[in-house]
């Protein structure tokens, strides 16, 4: 049997009104939010990453790295923590109708990825206390006969996604505005496989500076970073 190819596709292309200034470029803990979602996925498992981008125009390279600081993994260590030891892959694509909302985005990260990808773990860039854990765990799943997993925190479905390559264009199809996934997860649930991930990170949204400053605080240590 022929090793299954997971790609990562890293939806990186938001303007980020709220905040003043496109998410990709926003840095959190001394790396950007494009970078440190790069780092996610990549360490995560998943090769080669593709990064949608939008907001900040089709020559800003949001993809270089920024102060070396790795994605938090809430405390977690063992066996399946580790980035893989393959050469990082990156695949930079621009979206140029990112402002129609995120339905755009994914449906050209997914024609980006490479064809010998067997599926494709779907992660935000403004999440960026999720772990890699989490993208192992979906990972597993999905080497376990998942052909689309969802990372759950404390039983509620949130991100990253992992959505196998037959079930693509209907995810394309569905997607519209400023929604990605979520209708062919809701229209197909008894093809999820939800996999608890609410010790290995947190889903919070960057929306608002009083988001990015919670956050900034958490990477910090001046609050409890829950596992």
């Amino acid at each position: 049997m022929q090793p299954q190819i997971v790609a990562g596709v890293l939806l990186a292309a938001g303007g980020g009104s709220r905040l003043g200034r496109p998410k990709a470029l926003v840095v959190v803990g001394g790396q950007s939010m494009a970078r440190r979602g790069i780092t996610l996925l990549r360490d995560g498992g998943t090769n080669p990453v593709v990064v949608v981008t939008g907001a900040t125009g089709p020559d800003t390279d949001v993809t270089a790295p920024q102060a070396g600081v790795s994605v938090p993994d809430a405390g977690v260590t063992g066996p399946d923590t580790g980035p893989d030891d393959r050469e990082e892959a990156v695949i930079s694509v621009h979206n140029p109708d990112w402002a129609t909302g995120m339905g755009s985005s994914l449906a050209v990260g997914l024609a980006a990825v490479p064809d010998e990808c067997t599926a494709a773990v779907l992660a935000l860039a403004d999440q960026p206390l999720v772990g890699p854990k989490a993208v192992r765990r979906l990972l597993a799943a999905h080497a376990a006969g998942a052909s689309v997993a969802v990372a759950c925190y404390d039983g509620r479905p949130r991100n990253p996604v992992l959505i196998s390559r037959e079930h693509w264009p209907e995810v394309i199809a569905l997607a519209s505005g400023d929604v990605g996934a979520r209708p062919f997860l809701r229209a197909h649930q008894a093809l999820v496989t939800e996999v608890e991930c609410g010790d290995t990170g947190r889903p919070d949204d960057v929306d608002s500076p009083e988001d990015l400053a919670r956050i900034e605080a958490l990477l910090a240590g001046a609050v409890p970073f829950p596992s």
